[in-house]
């Protein structure tokens, strides 16, 4: 099968959306299928075997795409449905595979070319306006749930990436050919070199330290005033504590590297800038403990899924979007503010055993649940479903009886 599939995103970066679409892509590579990825003309080009990138025109003095809604994308978009219709008028294409905003112009391309249409929904979009504060534009949101509820009731397939999304597709269309397909672990297949982990510490002058790690954004739903005013905490009562952040544009990291300074916890606090995806693993591997503090969101953060992967104990905030997947047995689970944060710091401290222990029941949760071969089975049956015209739970049961549905061409 031959895919053409359309990201309104700046692929490829390390953050959020992005790096959900390059799972994707390695996913499809893995099975076999060809793809066509169309996306904006800023981004990181990657190699993935069997996927070849085209980008929209460049649009003028967009260098950079935030995270969230914006203006900006507008023209982007624009730029990106003509590079669609270019492409789907050159080639012929098996699926349309769209992620996001782009599914509201894929339903037309999908009805022109009568080509089948998979839905990628990583948030409500309209959910997503209110978040980043477009809520008072009451017009914009009531569009996009408009165009929203009609992609969810036209479109062949549609994928959710948790269990939120998941009820709300089927509160908007009880009849969706849907599927949940939870992310994973980023390279959770890489395995580094033990001397790489240790060349890293020294470089970081990690030695004789207790690292803590965050990895991630810093935008600011991420909860990092809640970790550093916990960080104090956690300093004044174990010295050696030394809080590593990976990842934060540099205007971020210099606002928070101000912020620490204020607080006098700047000989506790190591800030390494954006990394290469594949190298943020090895920050996982040095931790003791890992932090999540995020304090608003629905969708899990892509972190979890590695850090889980990791075997080492995370604190993360009580918000949804953490405990749709962690519990107090595989997380030590915290309210979302700095004097909570540090309790759970210090008892994961001062109770090194019974932190591996946690670490070890979200490993295991990881390979039961999380794992590489189960993402590949759900998103193959996705592809099995438009192929032959089926319901995803129809492929489903004839798999577990044994009947064998015919494979990709």
């Amino acid at each position: 099968m031959k895919v053409l599939m359309i990201a309104p995103q700046p692929f490829f970066e390390p953050r959020g959306t992005p790096i959900s679409v390059y799972q994707r892509l390695h996913g499809l590579s893995d099975l076999g299928y060809e793809v066509d990825l169309v996306t904006y003309h800023v981004g990181e080009d990657v190699e993935i075997p069997g996927v070849t990138i085209h980008r929209s025109p460049i649009v003028p003095f967009i260098k950079k795409v935030k995270i969230g809604p914006s203006i900006a994308k507008l023209p982007l978009d624009i730029m990106l449905f003509f590079m669609s219709l270019w492409m789907l008028l050159k080639n012929r294409y098996d699926v349309i595979h769209s992620h996001e905003e782009a599914a509201f112009f894929a339903v037309f391309l999908s009805k022109l070319f009568r080509v089948p249409h998979l839905y990628d929904m990583h948030s409500s979009l309209p959910k997503q306006l209110a978040n980043f504060n477009f809520g008072n534009h009451l017009p914009i949101v009531k569009l996009f749930e408009f165009l929203e509820n009609m992609v969810l009731k036209s479109c062949d397939v549609v994928l959710t990436i948790g269990t939120d999304l998941e009820d709300y597709v089927l509160f908007v269309n009880r009849q969706a050919n849907h599927i949940r397909i939870e992310n994973i672990a980023v390279h959770n297949d890489a395995h580094h070199e033990r001397d790489s982990v240790v060349k890293l510490k020294q470089s970081l002058n990690l030695n004789g330290k207790l690292p803590i790690v965050y990895t991630g954004t810093f935008e600011g739903y991420q909860g990092l005033d809640v970790l550093f005013e916990s960080a104090r905490t956690v300093v004044d009562k174990q010295a050696n504590a030394q809080f590593v952040m990976v990842g934060g544009k540099p205007e971020q990291v210099a606002y928070w590297q101000n912020e620490v300074n204020k607080l006098g916890i700047s000989e506790n606090v190591t800030f390494t800038g954006i990394v290469p995806l594949d190298e943020s693993l090895l920050f996982l591997e040095l931790a003791d403990i890992l932090v999540s503090p995020r304090t608003e969101g629905l969708s899990v953060p892509l972190k979890i899924y590695s850090y889980l992967h990791s075997g080492k104990p995370t604190v993360a905030t009580n918000i949804f979007a953490h405990t749709q997947i962690l519990d107090e047995e595989t997380a030590v689970i915290v309210e979302p503010n700095a004097q909570d944060y540090a309790a759970g710091l210090m008892r994961l401290i001062e109770n090194p055993e019974w932190g591996s222990q946690i670490g070890e029941n979200a490993r295991l949760l990881a390979e039961k649940e999380f794992s590489k071969e189960g993402y590949l089975s759900k998103l193959e049956r996705a592809y099995l479903a438009i192929k032959y015209q089926m319901r995803i739970s129809d492929i489903s049961a004839s798999e577990q009886i044994g009947t064998t549905v015919p494979v990709r061409s």
